[in-house]
């Protein structure tokens, strides 16, 4: 087991809960606060009672690979991984972990490779929804590990829906997050910023007064193409008035022809033709662009949630605030979030050591949410902790970003967890496109329907 002190083991099993994440399905309900103390208290007691035993049990040696994404040592995520797997290689002594860690583009494009020949690793990451549907065949059912020690119930509730089908669960989340404007409140004063823009107006003039500074107003690598896309579904969340575009056009009640979509990508591209970002941003990675922001370099990032543990051991983190996304000409509800099921740990139907991958997944996703508390990474956690954050340690920012969560009313998720993977395909790279060249709104709209009309 991970080593936690003992102020940490208190905290987690306080009776005063709080509970990270909000509405996992994107429904106006916040109904994840309903009867979830019990399973929070039990994320880290019942589960792990019996956590990673059986992998142990006999002297076969046993070698499990691990794909995962999170190759950057800098970050709380990295430090959690590689605590996890540390100890449990020790306390099983028969068992390897060989990890795999590259960025998330890289992974997708391995694990169709992958999938295709039928190589799938023991533990690899998939994504929620739509991006999980071509991979089921190739994956372990995981019901019989989760149904076991209760580790099902310390998931938020709804959560595991995105990682389910026909009865199945297949994968299990790292995280539940929404996606929010962290900013450097040093650079917002150089430029003379008051306060963070509650109007895209306002916010638009906020990046021509920071570049008027010399200032990059927003972080962005969009080489990872999903960045991009990501900030302009919140435009798009806005100027839909509320959420459930894609879901429209998916039923047939709209087209991406509709103004609302025009209108997105009209901000869109106002954005980027005041030179919202810096310069080369798409031959830039998630990783680098996240590093701009957190060097100081640039006064914004718009990124889900999950880093905000990084930004707060980055060298800004005391200097850094966050804000909702503004309304879209004067539409849309700040309080409606891009919504980020995380990515998550999938079992290769094909492992040649099934159950002993299934017992060290069972320890790692016990473990998971005690060591990012303790790394006060815990905001956006997909599982239930409770815990007493202010008196952990937890920064503002930390605490600021829990206050959203508990605000969030819904919203969407993201377009390629929604659409099929031909038209998301042709969606990711018509927005990273902008970012090259000015575009006409129209034509990307009708570049958009052509794509859907061919593969719905």
């Amino acid at each position: 087991m991970v080593k936690k002190s003992t102020k940490t083991a208190a905290i987690a099993l306080t009776a005063a809960t709080l509970l990270l994440g909000a509405t996992a399905c994107g429904s106006k309900n916040n109904d994840n606060n309903t009867n979830t103390g019990n399973a929070g208290t039990n994320a880290g007691t019942n589960a792990g009672t019996n956590a990673g035993t059986n992998a142990g049990a006999s002297d076969e040696k046993v070698t499990i690979n691990f794909q995962n994404i999170y190759p950057d040592p800098a970050t709380p995520s990295y430090k959690m991984l590689h605590a996890i797997v540390d100890q449990y290689q020790k306390d099983h002594p028969n068992v390897k972990i060989e990890l795999e860690s590259m960025n998330t583009d890289q992974q997708k494009l391995k694990l169709k490779t992958q999938a295709a020949s039928n190589t799938v690793p023991d533990i690899t990451i998939v994504n929620p929804s739509a991006q999980l549907q071509p991979y089921l065949k190739v994956l372990a059912p995981l019901n019989d590990m989760i149904d076991k020690n209760g580790l099902k119930d310390t998931f938020q509730k709804g959560l595991l829906d995105y990682y389910s089908a026909d009865g199945n669960t297949y994968a299990l989340p790292d995280g539940n997050n929404i996606e929010v404007v962290y900013y450097n409140k040093d650079l917002f004063a150089q430029a003379g910023i008051t306060a963070p823009p509650t109007t895209f107006d306002e916010f638009l003039a906020d990046v021509k007064a920071l570049r008027a500074k010399n200032i990059t107003p927003i972080a962005e690598g969009e080489k990872d193409s999903w960045t991009g896309s990501f900030l302009f579904m919140n435009i798009l969340l806005r100027t839909n008035n509320g959420p459930g575009f894609l879901k429209d056009v998916n039923d047939g009640k709209k087209t991406f022809k509709d103004p609302a979509f025009i209108e997105a990508v009209t901000a869109m591209q106002d954005l980027i033709q005041a030179k919202a970002f810096e310069e080369g941003a798409t031959s830039i990675d998630y990783n680098t662009g996240g590093n701009i922001f957190k060097t100081g370099k640039a006064a914004m990032m718009i990124m889900g949630t999950w880093e905000t543990g990084a930004v707060d051991s980055s060298a800004v983190g005391p200097k850094v605030g966050v804000f909702k996304f503004p309304t879209v000409n004067g539409k849309g509800d700040p309080d409606e979030f891009m919504l980020a099921p995380g990515s998550a740990f999938a079992v290769s139907a094909n492992s040649k050591h099934l159950q002993a991958t299934k017992d060290f997944l069972n320890y790692f996703m016990t473990e998971m949410p005690k060591k990012q508390f303790e790394l006060k990474n815990a905001v956006g956690s997909g599982q239930i902790i409770t815990g007493d954050f202010k008196a952990a340690g937890y920064s503002q920012l930390a605490q600021d970003v829990l206050e959203m969560f508990k605000s969030q009313k819904g919203g969407d998720i993201a377009f390629d967890n929604t659409m099929k993977p031909a038209i998301a395909q042709a969606h990711l790279s018509s927005i990273q496109n902008m970012f090259v060249q000015k575009v006409d709104p129209a034509a990307v709209a009708a570049e958009h329907q052509s794509a859907f009309d061919a593969n719905k």
